[in-house]
C-alpha cells in the first residue's frame, strides 16, 4: 500500500522487514530481523536458547518449526511495513496461519493502540481517524521462493500423549493454579518457563527457582525478544523516543505476545511427546467488542478461546499432535485467586503479578527474592482481590496494603464490569471500601463471579479434555459458590454433582477440538456416528424427538450432505460423490468443538444427466433436487436451525443447490450456504500434479484410496486428461467460463484426470484440508448470531 492519502498512511514507515533465514543448532536458534526504511537499515538477531538438545539441525521438520518460532515477533508489524519477507521453509499451512494472524493482529493493534488512549504515541499517528476497512494488514507478506518446502510433506506426525500436559508457566496466578490442579489430578505436568531478556523475567523467577528444585520435567527457554521489541520501536517515529521511561500498564504497540512464548515452548512438546498445551486464561479474556463499527477482541485475542482453537487447528494441519486449551475458562480472575490462596498456599507464595518487579535482600542476585512493585494496576488489583477473599497480601510479597487499596478505589481495576462490581461489593462487606466504588464500578453483588460459569461460546464444559476434566472441575468447585450455565441470556444455576450423572452435556462431551482427530481418516463403517463416538451425537436421524429438542436448544447449525450416484470411471464405485459428501459432513461435525453441528441425512441423488451414457448413473432433474433441498431446508429452519451449510459432493449440483439456497434464505431468512469445494479447492489443486483433474482422476481416486481402498481397482485406472481448444474452456483455469457437455463427448472411459498419480497419502492430506477448512467455517458460524453474520466482520 503506497497511497499517501490512505487514512493509515502515517503508520507505514518501514519499507521492508526481512525475517530469517534461521541458523539452527541442537540447543538454540538465531534469526536475523533486517529493517529497511529509506537509506536506513539495521539488523537485529532474535535468539532462543534451550537447556538441552531439542533440535536436529538436519531435520526438515525441526527447520520448519524453528522458522515458525522465529516468525512470531514479526506479526506485530503488519501495520508499519510495506512488505514483510519471511525466509525459511514455510508450507501452505504456515503461510495461511501467518497471514491470518498478521491480519487479525493488525486490526487489534489499530483499534486498541491507535484509536484508544496510548501514552507512547506522538504526531499524526496519535490522532488517526476511525475507518472501516476490509483489512488493516497494510504489509504484503512474502515468502522467499528459494526456500522450497518440498521436504516438509514427508515429515512424520508428532507422537504425542493426551495425558501429558505442558503448562506455559510464569509467576502469575493462572499458570500456578493450572499446575497445582493438574498435579493434584494425577496428570504428568511439564512446567515450561520462557525467560525474557530484561526485567520481565523477574515475574517468573521466584516460581522458576522453586519448580526447578521441586518439580520434575520443569524446563526453561531463554529468548531476547524484549530487546528486539525495543529495537523495532526505535524505527517507529510515531513512538516517543523516551518510551522506556513511560510508566504504563500497556505495551507501546505490540499485541501478538503469547505466541512468541508458546511457539518457543513447542520443541519441548515435540521431544517429550506432550499432547496438551495448557494456557492459563480465565473467563473474561474471551471478548468480542465493537469500536465505532470495527469489531475486535479488546486486545485479548491471544488470551481468548478463539486463539486456543486457531492454534489447535493449525497444530492439527501440521500433524503436530497438540491441542491447546485453558483449564480455567469457567473461572473468573477472582475465583482463580481464591482457589490458589485457599488450596495451594505454597504456590501463592511464588506469585508475582507485576511487570515492574524488583529483587530485595542481600547476597548474590540469584539468591535474592523478587518482590512486586506495589504501585502498578496489577499490584493494586491483586491486593484488592486477596483482601476481598480474606487472604493476606503479605503471602506474595506485599507490605502495607492501605495505599494500594486507596489507589484501587480511586483508579479502578482492569476487569469485566461484573467482576469489578462484585469485587467492590466484597470489599464493602468487609468494611474495606467505605465509598463502595472501584473507579467507575459501583459495589453490586454478582454471585456468578465466584461460581463456575459455563457459556457455550466462552467457556463450554468440554474445553478441558478427559481424563482430567471431571477431577479438575471438582477441585475448582470446592472453592466456588456453585455453578451456573448461560441459558436464554441469563445465568441459570444447576447442581454440578447431579449433572455428572444426568446431563449428557456432562457425561458425553467431546475433548478439546482436534485432540481426537486421527492422522488417517477412518472408514464410515467403523464409526457410523462419529459424533457419538466422540461424545456428542451429531446425526439428526438417530435422535429421538426429546433428544432432538434438547440438541436444538444449544445448536442452530446443520450440515446437509448432497451427492450423486454416477459413473466414476472403470476403477471407482458409483457412490463416490454421495459417500464423500456424507463422510465429509460427519468428520467435520466430529472435529468441531461441542456443542457440535447436526448432520442431516444424506440426499444421495444428484443432477447427473451428463453421465447418462455410462451404465449405473441415476440422475434426477434440477427441479426435483432443488425442490427436495428447499423443503428439507425449510423443515430444518422450522425446527430452529438458523445456519444451514449444504455440503455438495458433485459439481453438477452446484447451480441447483445455489438456487435452492437462495429460496430457503428468501422464505426463512436463515443463513444458507453451499460449499462445493470452494473452501479447499485452491489448496487441493496446488498439491495435485494433473491439469484438468475434475472427475475420477488424481483427486477423487486419492481420497477414495485413503478411506475405502478395497473399492478401488487401480488395475483399471487409466488417465484421460482433457485438452481444450481454448483456455477459457479449461475447467481448472482461473478464467474459465461455466459450460456444459456430456462426459462421453470428452472422455470415452468417464475419467477426466490422472488417477495413476493417486496415492492414499495424498488422499489423507486432501481430507485434512477439506475437514480443516470446513471446521473453521462451522466454528465461526456457531459463534455468530444472524445479526453478527450480516453486520460484523471478525
Amino acid at each position: 500500500m503506497s497511497d499517501p492519502q490512505h487514512p493509515l498512511a502515517p503508520l507505514l514507515v518501514l519499507d521492508q522487514l526481512t525475517v530469517g533465514p534461521v541458523h539452527l543448532e541442537r540447543d538454540r536458534l538465531s534469526a536475523p530481523y533486517r529493517v529497511q526504511a529509506g537509506d536506513r537499515e539495521e539488523t537485529f538477531t532474535l535468539h532462543y536458547h534451550y537447556p538441552e538438545p531439542v533440535f536436529d539441525p538436519d531435520d526438515p521438520g525441526d527447520q520448519n518449526l524453528a522458522a515458525m518460532i522465529a516468525a512470531q515477533v514479526a506479526l506485530n508489524y503488519g501495520l508499519f511495513c510495506h512488505r514483510i519477507l519471511f525466509r525459511g521453509p514455510y508450507d501452505a499451512a504456515d503461510r495461511r496461519f501467518l497471514r491470518e494472524m498478521a491480519a487479525n493482529t493488525a486490526r487489534e493493534i489499530y483499534v486498541n493502540k491507535f484509536l484508544q488512549e496510548n501514552p507512547f504515541l506522538r504526531g499524526p499517528a496519535a490522532t488517526l481517524p476511525v475507518v472501516e476497512l476490509p483489512t488493516y494488514l497494510l504489509a504484503e507478506l512474502r515468502f522467499d521462493p528459494r526456500e522450497a518446502p518440498e521436504a516438509l510433506s514427508q515429515c512424520p506426525p508428532w507422537a504425542a500423549s493426551p495425558e501429558r500436559f505442558a503448562v506455559l508457566s510464569s509467576g502469575g496466578k493462572d499458570s500456578l493454579l493450572t499446575y497445582g490442579l493438574l498435579h493434584e489430578a494425577g496428570m504428568e505436568a511439564h512446567p515450561i518457563f520462557v525467560n525474557e531478556s530484561g526485567r520481565h523475567w523477574f515475574t517468573a523467577l521466584n516460581a522458576y527457582r522453586w519448580f526447578q528444585r521441586e518439580v520434575p520435567h520443569t524446563a526453561r527457554v531463554w529468548t531476547d525478544c524484549d530487546r528486539l521489541y525495543n529495537g523495532m520501536l526505535r524505527h517507529l517515529p510515531f513512538v516517543r523516543e523516551d518510551f522506556n521511561k513511560v510508566r504504563a500498564d500497556i505495551y507501546p504497540v505490540r499485541l501478538w505476545t503469547v505466541a512468541v512464548f508458546l511457539f518457543g515452548a513447542l520443541p519441548f512438546l515435540k521431544r517429550r511427546g506432550i499432547g496438551c498445551l495448557a494456557i492459563g486464561d480465565e473467563y473474561d479474556t474471551t471478548v468480542r467488542e465493537n469500536f465505532q463499527g470495527i469489531p475486535h477482541y479488546a486486545g485479548l485475542y491471544d488470551q481468548s478461546r478463539f486463539f486456543d482453537h486457531a492454534l489447535s487447528r493449525y497444530f492439527r494441519r501440521k500433524g503436530w499432535g497438540v491441542s491447546q486449551m485453558s483449564l480455567l475458562r469457567p473461572a473468573s480472575e477472582l475465583l482463580i485467586q481464591k482457589t490458589l490462596a485457599e488450596r495451594y498456599p505454597h504456590l501463592l507464595r511464588l506469585q508475582v503479578s507485576c511487570h515492574a518487579a524488583h529483587t530485595e535482600g542481600e547476597g548474590a542476585e540469584e539468591n535474592r527474592r523478587v518482590r512486586p512493585c506495589g504501585r502498578c494496576e496489577k499490584c493494586r488489583r491483586i491486593v484488592a482481590m486477596l483482601l476481598a477473599i480474606g487472604a493476606d497480601p503479605g503471602a506474595c510479597g506485599y507490605g502495607d496494603a492501605a495505599p494500594l487499596l486507596a489507589g484501587v478505589a480511586r483508579e479502578g481495576v482492569h476487569q469485566e464490569l461484573a467482576g469489578a462490581q462484585h469485587l467492590a461489593y466484597l470489599l464493602q462487606q468487609r468494611s474495606l471500601l467505605p465509598e463502595g466504588r472501584l473507579g467507575e464500578a459501583t459495589a453490586e453483588e454478582h454471585p456468578e463471579v465466584l461460581q463456575l460459569r459455563f457459556h457455550p461460546r466462552i467457556s463450554p464444559i468440554h474445553e478441558v479434555p478427559e481424563p482430567p476434566r471431571r477431577r479438575i472441575l471438582e477441585l475448582l468447585a470446592q472453592h466456588a459458590a456453585g455453578a451456573v450455565r448461560w441459558v436464554g441470556r441469563k445465568w441459570v444455576e444447576f447442581d454440578l454433582e447431579q449433572g455428572w450423572g444426568t446431563d449428557p452435556d456432562f457425561t458425553r462431551l467431546a475433548p478439546s477440538q482436534g485432540s481426537q482427530f486421527a492422522a488417517t481418516a477412518e472408514p464410515r463403517e467403523s464409526a457410523p456416528d462419529a459424533g457419538d463416538a466422540l461424545g456428542e451425537q451429531t446425526q439428526w436421524a438417530t435422535l429421538s424427538w426429546p433428544q432432538a429438542k434438547k440438541r436444538l436448544q444449544s445448536m442452530d447449525v446443520a450440515l446437509l450432505p448432497v451427492g450423486a450416484i454416477e459413473q466414476h470411471g472403470p476403477h471407482l464405485p458409483l457412490d463416490v460423490d454421495s459417500f464423500d459428501a456424507e463422510y465429509l459432513a460427519q468428520q467435520v461435525a466430529a472435529a468441531c468443538s461441542a456443542p457440535k453441528p447436526l448432520v442431516l441425512p444424506l440426499i444421495p441423488y444428484g443432477v447427473s444427466y451428463h453421465h447418462d451414457d455410462f451404465p449405473g448413473t441415476l440422475s434426477i432433474t434440477n427441479e426435483t433436487l432443488a425442490r427436495l433441498v428447499y423443503e428439507v431446508g425449510m423443515a430444518a429452519a422450522r425446527n430452529g436451525i438458523r445456519k444451514l451449510l449444504i455440503i455438495n459432493g458433485h459439481g453438477g449440483n452446484a447451480a441447483t443447490l445455489h438456487f435452492a439456497a437462495q429460496q430457503i434464505n428468501r422464505d426463512s431468512h436463515i443463513f444458507t450456504s453451499v460449499d462445493s469445494g470452494e473452501t479447499s479447492d485452491a489448496d487441493i489443486y496446488a498439491m495435485t500434479e494433473t491439469p484438468n483433474d475434475v472427475h475420477a482422476g488424481e483427486i477423487e481416486t486419492s481420497t477414495t484410496l485413503a478411506v475405502r481402498p478395497e473399492l478401488v481397482d487401480m488395475s483399471r485406472a487409466e488417465d484421460t486428461i482433457p485438452s481444450f481448444s481454448s483456455s477459457y474452456l479449461d475447467f481448472t483455469s482461473k478464467r474459465s467460463i461455466g459450460w456444459y457437455a456430456y462426459t462421453e463427448k470428452i472422455s470415452a472411459n468417464g475419467v477426466m484426470g490422472g488417477p495413476s498419480k493417486a496415492t492414499p497419502e495424498k488422499g489423507e492430506r486432501i481430507w485434512h484440508l477439506m475437514i480443516d477448512h470446513l471446521v473453521e467455517l462451522v466454528e465461526h458460524l456457531k459463534a455468530l448470531s444472524l445479526e453478527e453474520i450480516h453486520q460484523r466482520r471478525y
